[in-house]
């Protein structure tokens, strides 16, 4: 892996200055947040990739697929944009299908994001 990273991670930023998925990776374990940043950090270094790490869900808009302990699955929603990925949302999957709620968010953030552009 090169030693210059490809992407620079930035946490998108709601208008009141929260950073959602930095909060949401505040409420994680230690071993959670440890897997989470090291699958982030691989795209970041290795970008473009596809699957198993990388699906594409839509037009600006993937999702980092992490395999956490105990069986468990979280999703991290993010989109690119030169040489940024905004992690845009954050989430353990309790169910097979990510819930239209969840996509709906990143989708809105994602917008949100590309706005400020």
């Amino acid at each position: 892996m090169s030693n210059v990273p490809i992407l620079a991670v930035v946490f998108f930023r709601t208008e009141l200055g929260r950073e959602p998925v930095r909060e949401w990776l505040l409420t994680l374990g230690r071993e959670d947040r440890k897997a989470i940043g090291e699958d982030i950090k691989l795209v970041q270094f290795r970008w473009p990739l596809g699957m198993p790490l990388v699906r594409k869900i839509e037009t600006d808009l993937w999702e980092v697929r992490i395999h956490l302990s105990a069986g468990r699955v979280a999703r991290v929603f993010f989109s690119v944009h030169d040489s940024e990925m905004a992690l845009l949302h954050g989430l353990i999957k309790k169910t097979q299908k990510t819930p239209i709620s969840d996509l709906n968010l990143a989708r809105s953030r994602r917008d949100l994001w590309q706005s400020a552009w």
